[in-house]
């Protein structure tokens, strides 16, 4: 069976990963870097490495940009004919800048397709790594299977050309968050010469629980009844005065404190009683402290 061929245009660590995972599975992947030296290990593998960003287009009906943002895409493509390829971005940005992309794309004659690579470059082309798309789903039905070899869990989101990164904005808030709490965690051990290795098997447990508590956080934001908490604001906002108190131990904690803003705010809103979740009615732009759509008991 003939595979397609595929460009990958952006050669960084994931770019890189993509294209390997092509080259692997038997797709033809032509490879384009401004810095053309990037190409050379995968030209290695049995890639062919174009001159131009215009020779890297015309090789193959798909394109995988996988550049920093949407804007170093446009940069990178804009003197390139892509009328009637199909193209998929793999980088980083807010909805917005998809939406802006998918005007550009439609505008070169691009059939388009935004998408993103929920895990490390090393899992690339792994079975359960996940990547999930928004956008032209005709791309995605007619290149779905080259698309799942950059990973077995592979999604289409729908239509709508911003849904991708909406979602990988959604997920990514949680982040830096956590592993700064990792982080802190791991300050205070070191504040009392314990290795921060110590404190893996207990964190984990942690994100395990954190993990399995989503789902009834879900439900009590998407029917807007915060009334039967299992953690409420209340004691949320009491254990405030106890995360401070870690300043004593060595550990700068200046990073919770638009945290403890948010729940003080909430709090004083009169929600004390009611689940840490409603905390979601506050980080709605509008909300003023409260939200209609919240209910009383």
């Amino acid at each position: 069976m003939t595979k397609t061929p595929v460009t990958v245009v952006g050669l960084g660590s994931m770019g890189s990963a993509l294209a390997g995972a092509f080259l692997a599975a038997g797709h033809p992947t032509t490879v384009w870097n401004r810095t053309a030296t990037k190409a050379d290990p995968l030209v290695a593998q049995g890639a062919l490495k174009a001159a131009t960003a215009e020779e890297a287009v015309r090789a193959s009906p798909l394109i995988i940009a996988c550049l920093t943002t949407y804007e170093d895409t446009v940069a990178a493509l804009d003197t390139a004919t892509l009328t009637g390829r199909a193209l998929v971005t793999l980088n980083s940005g807010s909805p917005a800048g998809a939406r802006r992309m998918a005007d550009w794309a439609a505008g070169k004659g691009a059939r388009f397709l935004d998408g993103a690579v929920k895990n490390v470059p090393s899992a690339v082309g792994a079975p359960d790594t996940l990547l999930y798309y928004g956008g032209d789903k005709s791309v995605f039905d007619e290149h779905g299977d080259t698309l799942r070899v950059l990973g077995g869990d592979t999604v289409h989101l729908g239509e709508e050309t911003d849904l991708a990164a909406l979602y990988e904005t959604a997920v990514g808030g949680t982040l830096l968050p956590a592993l700064v709490g990792f982080f802190q965690g791991a300050a205070l051990l070191r504040s009392r010469g314990l290795e921060a290795e110590t404190l893996l098997p207990y964190a984990t447990k942690w994100f395990e629980m954190i993990i399995s508590v989503l789902p009834m956080y879900t439900k009590e934001i998407d029917s807007g009844d915060y009334s039967a908490p299992a953690a409420s604001v209340d004691i949320f906002h009491a254990g405030a005065a106890t995360d401070l108190e870690l300043a004593e131990e060595g550990v700068d904690v200046g990073w919770q404190l638009p945290l403890h803003d948010l729940v003080r705010r909430a709090a004083e809103a009169g929600h004390g009683d009611r689940s840490i979740a409603v905390l979601t009615e506050l980080l709605s732009v509008g909300a003023a402290g409260s939200s209609s759509t919240a209910k009383r008991p």
